[in-house]
């Protein structure tokens, strides 16, 4: 089984990392299910000050088709309805990206 590691990171407001966390103490049941149903696994996100770092594992074949398959789901597009405003994407994000890919610059197996 191949695993795709992926990281990535977006800017909190400072005024939101309170409810920002408190809501991720108890994420929906239905955004956990979609995201394991997308092969997406040893998923977090840690904080450093106003810096989300997140970290996440990929075990499928098609990340692009997964990644929309959640990006589509309408119980995902609800909690990024309620997680979006608490956010802000840092300056190096993509076109059409909202958190930050950073890429791999060391792994031990």
């Amino acid at each position: 089984m191949s695993v795709k590691r992926i990281a990535a990171v977006v800017g909190v407001r400072p005024s939101e990392i309170e409810e920002y966390e408190r809501i991720h103490e108890e994420v929906w049941p239905s955004v956990l299910t979609m995201l394991k149903k997308a092969n997406v696994q040893n998923f977090s996100i840690y904080r450093y000050e106003h810096l989300l770092f997140s970290y996440m594992e990929y075990t499928g074949n098609d990340y692009e088709a997964d990644m929309a398959a959640i990006a589509a789901d309408p119980e995902t597009q609800r909690w990024w309805q309620i997680t979006k405003p608490m956010q802000s994407p840092v300056a190096e994000v993509a076109p059409g990206q909202w958190w930050h890919e950073i890429p791999e610059k060391f792994h031990l197996a």
